[in-house]
């Protein structure tokens, strides 16, 4: 009998197997990492190596591309819709969780049909309800970004909804108990228990909320406009500029498109332990 665990893979083969892996993700993101500093007629050759060293790219895009105001607009309005999705749903699951009262259930389910419905088929509706909003109320919707926010949280708080009830399912409802023999109210055991044991949940809500914000192009491309623009939509008009006519310029395209990814890429490495917890929450009962 042997006492080490049986592997399906041996090592060697695991080793190669992961390599593969890596080498298959990492590529486009080491093609655009050289490209970003190689010069655009090499690229536009196919050129993988860098021909020449231009570093000066990542100084021209915040001219050229204007990256600097999608950036900001970006973090206000899909940083908003993160901290009030995460605030939002974990009080609605709460109750959802905690709570038995009548049309419960079909919340629940609701919730999960939401998600079965394409974004692409509410883009006119959107934009028709703030349109007549405008008209009725005699402010401004379009190319504000409060539109774009109150766009990004109606479809981010069904998934962030469901992600904290599969989460609170997993607290022990003795927690509660325990609390109100104490003479605690819900409001203080929400704020006082249920939140401080949520971060992981907490975590994916938000994330899940803010990629949702950061990386639309559909919806930002129709509601905001040139001052409100997000990075996103900045990135997509700067590479529609650049196609025809004399060799587009590649290595800002390519520098501007790794700054637009870089924020992603810290959240995923500041919250990775997080994350892992608050996934796969709910998944062993």
């Amino acid at each position: 009998m042997k006492t080490d665990v049986q592997r399906l893979l041996p090592k060697g083969v695991q080793a190669v197997v992961i390599a593969l892996l890596l080498l298959f993700a990492l590529a486009p993101v080491l093609y655009m990492l050289f490209a970003s500093v190689n010069d655009d007629l090499a690229v536009a050759r196919g050129g993988f190596w860098p021909a020449g060293f231009h570093p000066a790219n990542y100084l021209r895009i915040w001219d050229t591309v204007a990256l600097g105001a999608g950036l900001v607009n970006s973090v206000l309005v899909a940083g908003s819709v993160a901290i009030v999705s995460a605030g939002v749903s974990v009080a609605t699951a709460y109750v959802l969780v905690r709570f038995t009262f009548f049309g419960r259930g079909l919340i629940l389910r609701g919730l999960l049909a939401l998600q079965s419905i394409p974004g692409t088929l509410m883009l006119l509706p959107v934009f028709v309800l703030f349109a007549n909003l405008a008209r009725v109320l005699g402010i401004d919707t379009i190319g504000t970004r409060w539109a774009l926010f109150v766009t990004y949280l109606t479809f981010a708080l069904p998934f962030s909804t469901w992600v904290m009830v599969t989460y609170l399912r997993g607290l022990p409802p003795e927690l509660d108990e325990a609390a109100r023999l104490d003479g605690a109210s819900s409001w203080r055991i929400l704020r006082s228990i249920v939140i401080p044991l949520s971060w992981p949940g907490l975590v994916v809500s938000a994330i899940f909320a803010f990629l949702l914000g950061w990386n639309d192009v559909l919806f930002a491309s129709v509601i905001t406009d040139a001052d409100t623009r997000t990075a996103a939509v900045a990135l997509q008009v700067f590479g529609a500029t650049q196609e025809g006519g004399a060799i587009p310029l590649y290595g800002q395209l390519m520098a501007s498109a790794l700054i637009c990814a870089l924020p992603v890429v810290v959240l995923y490495l500041a919250f990775q332990r997080f994350l892992v917890g608050g996934l796969t929450a709910g998944g062993v009962k």
